[in-house]
């Protein structure tokens, strides 16, 4: 493990914060009021997986122990005021130095891998478009008989009219243009992210990673994240409303909706009873159906 725990300003610390800021002409102190009264420190195991409804925190912290241990982000965090006076009153406790391959990875962050993809191939979509059009006025219009070469800076068109002459459309593109990137569903192009991301011997936090995986995808991320903790080296925080990711093997799970904030199992989340109930209620359903 690289982190061991990590501890956030309590009340008393936040209190004299404000006295010593004289910082009440302000409408909103967060990451301040966020945490205070229900948590002070947490503990981490190989897997540490946070778990709370919206507004619990449980990204809040994420995010402040990202910024703490000054972890990579693929995109920009929206820091306020307040956000660096609250980071610098937190504690890290490390056993061992920080790898520089760790980082956060965040639901935008995915979101934003994949509409890159999809731009740079709209882009050579477009391109493509203007690369047929000149592949249609060299074969048909007289350049080629008319053509008169004068010096070095008419290489590069004698080039272009020679292979428009000789190739297929199709070549002639292939050959004028890069190749798409290969694209997949939104979930097996999140997929494909972690496993670029993930490497050995990384603290990896990661912030709601269901998000655009289907449940089979969510089971395959899972496998993957017990195996790198197990037998890779790799670290692993999540916050998380999956009970995929609760349920991960040997994981620890923090319950942000309990005051304070506590250890329980997975099957008593909140969560958990949740779709049991709901699965409880569909039963005979699922019966009939096999």
């Amino acid at each position: 493990m690289f982190l061991e725990a990590f501890t956030f300003p309590d009340a008393d610390a936040e209190h004299a914060f404000f006295m010593r800021k004289r910082a009440n002409c302000y409408t909103s102190f967060y990451p301040y009021q966020t945490l205070c009264t229900r948590l002070s420190r947490l503990d981490f195991e190989p897997i540490t997986v946070l778990s709370g409804s919206n507004g619990s925190g449980k990204s809040t912290a994420l995010n402040v122990i990202a910024e703490k241990l000054r972890l990579k982000r693929r995109s920009a965090y929206n820091k306020t005021d307040f956000f660096m006076d609250y980071v610098d009153a937190c504690t890290a406790v490390q056993s061992e130095t920080i790898p520089t391959q760790s980082c956060i990875l965040t639901s935008d962050d995915v979101f934003d891998y994949m509409l890159d993809l999809r731009h740079v191939n709209d882009r050579i979509d477009t391109s493509r478009d203007s690369v047929f059009d000149e592949y249609y006025r060299l074969r048909s219009s007289g350049e080629y008989s008319d053509f008169r070469f004068e010096g070095m800076e008419d290489y590069d068109k004698l080039k272009r009219l020679n292979a428009a002459r000789k190739q297929t459309v199709s070549k002639f593109t292939r050959r004028s243009l890069p190749k798409n990137v290969r694209t997949h569903s939104n979930g097996e192009t999140a997929l494909h992210l972690f496993a670029e991301v993930i490497k050995d011997g990384g603290l990896y936090l990661l912030d709601e990673p269901e998000n655009s995986l289907s449940p089979a995808k969510q089971l395959e991320l899972a496998a993957y994240i017990e195996e790198s903790a197990l037998s890779f080296g790799c670290q692993f925080i999540l916050s998380t409303h999956s009970l995929f990711f609760l349920s991960l093997r040997r994981a620890k799970v923090y319950d942000f909706d309990e005051n304070p904030v506590d250890v329980k199992p997975w099957q008593e989340l909140e969560v958990a009873k949740t779709y049991f109930d709901f699965f409880k209620e569909h039963e005979s359903e699922f019966e009939q159906e096999w």
